[in-house]
């Protein structure tokens, strides 16, 4: 098993997450932002009617958007490694010689297209960020007590944060989803253990395997 390495406080310095708490993430400059989990869409399978519709829906979503959003791809090397131990589980308990033969062949076929073709997975998720300054920050107490060596801590509460941020972030989480619905995309918001763990993929991309399991924080 791979060795996690402490995050170095240098490291650390450099992350801007403070917190994740009732599926929000807060940043240590006072904000935060929620993140969706969205489906793909293969545009080139579509009929050309097809595709015209979902290039007016998509101008229909960019047009209706007041507020900034991050879209964000991840591409990782396909991990194969269950579903090739399921093949060597259900190749032993096969009696039937041809297609034991067949399934061997096929494990060996799909283990190697893996690795010469580089297969990658794609991930796709929207953040849409909550700015400190919609708390009623000022640009001059938001320096101040930001940069300050003493406190570094906005004057509120996480709990007002958060109560802030939901506010402001669910209806525009609802509008989005609604948007994209229209191009026969779903998102779905993910979970404070979801994130968890998205953000340790991110940061230890070397350790992926060995995600640690996390309790929701209360």
């Amino acid at each position: 098993m791979t060795k996690i390495l402490p995050i170095s406080a240098y490291a650390q310095h450099h992350i801007i997450v403070s917190d994740i708490v009732e599926d929000i993430v807060l940043t240590k400059d006072g904000g935060a932002a929620l993140v969706l989990r969205s489906t793909a869409l293969n545009f080139s399978l579509l009929s050309e009617n097809e595709q015209e519709a979902v290039t007016l829906a998509y101008a229909a979503l960019i047009n209706s958007l007041s507020f900034p959003i991050q879209i964000l791809v991840r591409s990782q090397k396909k991990d194969i490694t269950r579903y090739l131990n399921y093949l060597d589980e259900q190749e032993k308990v096969q009696t039937n010689q041809k297609l034991k033969s067949l399934m061997l062949s096929y494990r060996t076929f799909i283990s190697q297209t893996v690795k010469k073709r580089n297969v990658l997975e794609k991930e796709f998720y929207m953040i849409i960020p909550f700015s400190p300054f919609e708390l009623g920050v000022t640009p001059s107490n938001f320096i101040s007590t930001v940069t300050s060596k003493k406190t570094k801590r906005l004057p509120f509460s996480k709990e007002y944060v958060i109560k802030k941020a939901k506010t402001v972030l669910y209806p525009k989480r609802d509008h989005l989803s609604r948007q994209v619905g229209r191009l026969g995309i779903r998102v779905e918001q993910l979970t404070t253990e979801e994130l968890a763990t998205l953000l340790f993929k991110i940061y230890n991309p070397e350790n992926v395997g060995d995600v640690p399991q996390t309790q929701p924080t209360a």
